[in-house]
């Protein structure tokens, strides 16, 4: 696959910023990177374009750091919570990952961020309060509080109340029945004990 030297005129990801000369695939240049007024040849006269290039290039990396400092300072004040399906002792169903923050940002705030930006070490799987690390800019990070509740009711006093009712009577029905099963078995051995009492008298 031939090759071809380029000068980005703006930033691509896992690729360069502006002004940076770079090796890409010919086609990739002609049939993408061109048209789409992302790059252009490296040549003599186009070289003379780097300065405007790089001090496009200053400002916008300027530009980006403000915007996510005053975003980290935004973002320390919030409390994101984030409601989740739990069973019966409290054990959720499911857990909370960065994707997962990415919406609520959005539906809470209004805070629209890529999820790499979002550094869990692991999904969230208790309910709790935590800090999690935003990394905003290679120069930014935040924290920003996030709390996983239940939205499973949790059980009221009455029903708390009938449960127990409910546990007492079945242990009280059980120790009945091995009563009742007890003097079952007792009743052979008694009238054993009168027959040979009846025997002896006779």
């Amino acid at each position: 696959m031939s090759k071809t030297e380029v000068i980005l005129t703006h930033n691509i990801v896992g690729l360069g910023a502006e002004s940076d000369q770079v090796k890409v695939a010919a086609g990739y240049a002609r049939n993408y990177l061109f048209p789409q007024g992302l790059a252009i040849p490296l040549t003599g006269a186009n070289k003379k374009r780097l300065e405007s290039l790089r001090r496009r290039r200053g400002e916008r990396e300027a530009h980006e750091l403000n915007s996510m400092t005053e975003l980290a300072k935004g973002i320390s004040k919030l409390l994101c919570v984030i409601a989740v399906k739990t069973g019966e002792d409290g054990k959720m169903f499911g857990a909370v990952t960065a994707g997962t923050i990415v919406d609520q940002l959005k539906n809470q705030f209004d805070i629209v961020l890529d999820k790499k930006k979002i550094h869990l070490e692991q999904p969230i799987k208790n309910l709790g309060q935590y800090e999690v690390e935003l990394r905003l800019h290679s120069d930014v990070h935040a924290k920003l509080n996030v709390r996983v509740e239940s939205t499973t009711p949790p059980l009221s006093v009455a029903q708390n109340a009938a449960m127990g009712e409910a546990h007492a009577s079945k242990t009280e029905s059980r120790a009945k029945k091995k009563q009742a099963e007890g003097e079952k078995s007792a009743k052979p051995e008694v009238t054993e004990k009168k027959a040979k009492k009846a025997d002896k008298a006779k």
